[in-house]
């Protein structure tokens, strides 16, 4: 099994609400990628409380191999999410994936 951890640090917004809204909406987005994508065991976003840290969410799936990996990466409605949601307010990303 592949757990495959991802983190988001969102561009500036005018307003904490306004933030707060694109979190949800990211959240939403990708949790629903669980129903659409059959090599994901399991999918969460959560949101850092930590206002120490410069990152805003951690993504964590659960995928067998690392060729599922890719195929969620380039799944269609991964890639819809990535371009139509995120790829506007992301001003970093790091990630990890590790087999246990």
């Amino acid at each position: 099994m592949i757990k495959h951890i991802v983190m988001f640090r969102l561009i500036e917004f005018n307003t904490p609400a306004e933030k707060q809204a694109k979190m949800i909406e990211i959240k939403q987005a990708l949790e629903a990628l669980k129903d659409e994508i059959k090599e994901l065991h399991s999918i969460k976003v959560d949101f850092n409380c930590n206002p120490a840290e410069v990152y805003d969410l951690i993504l964590t799936t659960e995928l067998s191999s690392l060729e599922d990996v890719s195929i969620y990466a380039n799944h269609p409605a991964h890639q819809a999410v990535g371009k139509n949601i995120i790829a506007a307010v992301k001003a970093d990303r790091a990630c990890v994936d590790f087999e246990y």
